[in-house]
């Protein structure tokens, strides 16, 4: 091995070690300054060059997420989520209804918008009407997490390995859809049945649910157009235009508005996370072409990562370890050589996001929905999510696996 390569693989592992952590000690980095510093590092030692690192970021996977980001925001500001979220919550009148409500609401909400923001949301209701009506929160909040990861399996534009998945594999929305949606509607129903059983005392004990859901300040014309623009935005999908550049059309023409400033639109993107995207691809470019071999290549099949139930449990393991957006970008440069790349895109798509419900630290949405709980005065242990989250996660992910050997 060269110099050169000996560094990349330093850097990779560092940069990854970082990035899994979240920080690195005595220092202020986050995961974002990690994988920039990682990428410039790259750069710094030959591993790629300047011009090569710019084409190694791939801006339809960055444009696509900025696109929803401020489709996202754009609804979350104008109140249209906490209209919708406060109408369906005060009309489920049984604690086994709040569940099912709660569940069904995040998981379709998370299906074609970012699962993410949606707990940044969801948790806030969840929070507030289980205080007004006195029962327990930890049910509904670990409904809320879960939910949004097994939703966002069915497309997409449900969380940002999928944008990642669909932006470097070329399957399109609808055969993504297609492929996926059974799974997601199959884990959601997981989630409400397990919870159900696991938390069997709450929903034992009866209580009337009428609750007045506080709405905040709606913007009436901006959350109707703001609907309609996300209606055209899903069809567009279906139709085969490609998904980053009908992102970014419908957020710029979101943007054009009187009644909300600009400035309270960009408060909402997630800058750190566009940030890390584009240092992880540098990173990952930087790796591949001074680590890659026709061996390694070889390695990846000899391991069998050909066959679906072997590539869906490494990749649950990778994503636990190191987040499911940096796994995915691992597997990059190893699915194109096997012997079903579409196939293979799908099973890492699917367990790298199911595989997020193990534990509370296993994807971003768990630890939003605990952040909000926390500051709410709630906590949302380690342990209680576990409980759901062991389960959970083995049911569905030997489902999905199951499904997509069969019917591929």
């Amino acid at each position: 091995m060269t110099w050169t390569g000996a560094g990349a693989l330093l850097i990779l592992v560092l940069t990854y070690a970082g990035v899994a952590v979240g920080r690195i000690p005595g220092l202020r980095l986050d995961r974002a300054g990690i994988a920039l510093l990682g990428g410039a590092a790259m750069i710094a030692i030959g591993a790629i060059g300047i011009e090569d690192a710019y084409k190694a970021i791939n801006f339809d996977t960055i444009t696509l997420l900025l696109g929803m980001m401020i489709v996202v925001a754009h609804l979350k500001v104008s109140g249209a989520f906490r209209a919708l979220g406060g109408f369906a919550i005060e009309h489920a009148h049984a604690p086994f209804m709040l569940l099912v409500m709660v569940t069904l609401l995040t998981g379709v909400l998370s299906a074609f918008l970012v699962n993410d923001a949606i707990c940044l949301v969801m948790a806030p209701i969840v929070v507030h009407v289980t205080r007004v009506i006195n029962r327990n929160p930890v049910p509904y909040l670990i409904a809320t997490c879960t939910a949004s990861n097994c939703g966002s399996v069915a497309t997409i534009t449900g969380n940002p390995q999928n944008m990642v998945i669909g932006a470097l594999s070329g399957i399109s929305y609808p055969a993504f859809t297609l492929a996926l949606a059974p799974v997601a509607l199959f884990s959601l129903l997981c989630v409400i049945v397990i919870i159900r059983i696991v938390y069997r005392a709450e929903f034992s004990r009866p209580a009337e649910l009428s609750p007045e859901v506080y709405r905040g300040r709606m913007l009436p014309g901006q959350v109707l157009k703001a609907t309609i623009v996300c209606v055209l935005l899903a069809l567009a999908f279906f139709a085969g235009v490609p998904v980053a550049k009908a992102a970014l059309i419908a957020g710029a023409f979101l943007l054009v508005t009187r009644a909300i400033k600009p400035r309270r639109i960009y408060r909402e993107i997630d800058g750190p996370l566009l940030f890390m995207f584009a240092g992880l691809f540098v990173v990952v470019a930087g790796a591949e072409r001074t680590l890659l071999t026709p061996d390694m290549i070889a390695w990846a099949k000899n391991i069998g990562l050909d066959d679906v139930w072997r590539l869906s449990g490494f990749t649950a393991v990778l994503s636990n370890i190191m987040s499911n957006v940096p796994a995915v970008l691992a597997l990059r440069p190893f699915i194109p050589g096997l012997e079903n790349p579409e196939r293979a895109w799908l099973v890492v798509a699917m367990s790298s996001t199911l595989a997020g419900n193990f534990t509370l630290l296993g994807s971003v949405a768990n630890l939003i929905v605990a952040e909000q709980a926390k500051a709410a005065g709630k906590e949302l242990s380690f342990s209680a999510f576990f409980k759901v989250g062991l389960p959970l996660t083995l049911v569905t992910l030997l489902a999905g696996t199951a499904w997509l050997a069969f019917t591929f």
